[in-house]
């Protein structure tokens, strides 16, 4: 019986993916550097490290990576607090699940920006557990960030679910044994394969429920 949902939080909570990608690219063009959707897409999923490190040896921004990191971030947290936009649906979809699951976050985002993101929203209440994947070696679709959430919410994996929508956090769950609830990122949609390796695949946030999750035990 799944007792735990953990979602991620960019594109299925808050539609800021094309923020983060807007975000980098302006960057990188001031660096005389460059950005694409492609490079958006490859970095998905990855810590902080990881594509902060990406900028500089594949992208052309010739800064070190903890300088990349710091300036992209403040711009991020500078848009989140100005107009975060939050999928229609998702508010009410979390609250429903908090009344039966133990919910947490497994993202990718600095937990810095997963903290003000929860509390622009009004959220942060919901969540037992708040994981980044700066906290493990590795980031998506390596498993660690799911299973550091787990161990905090002292969940096992088989009796989790994982709420996605880039093809390295479906990956990324799945490796991990959590049952995956696919939401496929409009904007940046991953390829078949990742999509197959869901349990479950819905078109919105709204659609997400209780009676949705309970259909897992079915897997």
């Amino acid at each position: 019986m799944i007792d735990t949902v953990i979602f991620d939080m960019d594109g299925v909570i808050f539609d800021t993916e094309q923020i983060w990608h807007t975000v980098r690219r302006d960057f990188a063009t001031r660096q005389r550097g460059h950005w694409t959707e492609a490079d958006q897409a490859s970095v998905m999923g990855a810590n902080s490290q990881q594509w902060s490190t990406y900028m500089r040896e594949k992208c052309g921004v010739n800064l070190p990576p903890d300088e990349i990191f710091a300036e992209v971030l403040r711009e991020l947290e500078r848009r989140f607090r100005s107009n975060l936009p939050i999928y229609p649906g998702a508010r009410e979809a979390v609250a429903q699940l908090a009344g039966r699951y133990r919910l947490g976050i497994a993202s990718s985002s600095p937990r810095q920006l997963i903290e003000t993101a929860l509390e622009v929203s009004g959220m942060r209440r919901f969540f037992l557990a708040l994981v980044s994947s700066d906290e493990v070696a590795h980031g998506k679709p390596e498993p660690d960030v799911y299973l550091l959430a787990c161990a905090k919410l002292g969940a096992e994996p088989r009796r989790s679910a994982a709420i996605e929508d880039s093809a390295n956090g479906i990956r990324a769950a799945a490796a991990a044994g959590l049952a995956v609830i696919a939401i496929p990122n409009e904007e940046f949609p991953p390829p078949a394969d990742a999509v197959s390796l869901a349990v479950r695949v819905l078109t919105s946030i709204s659609e997400l429920s209780v009676v949705v999750v309970d259909s897992l035990d079915d897997r």
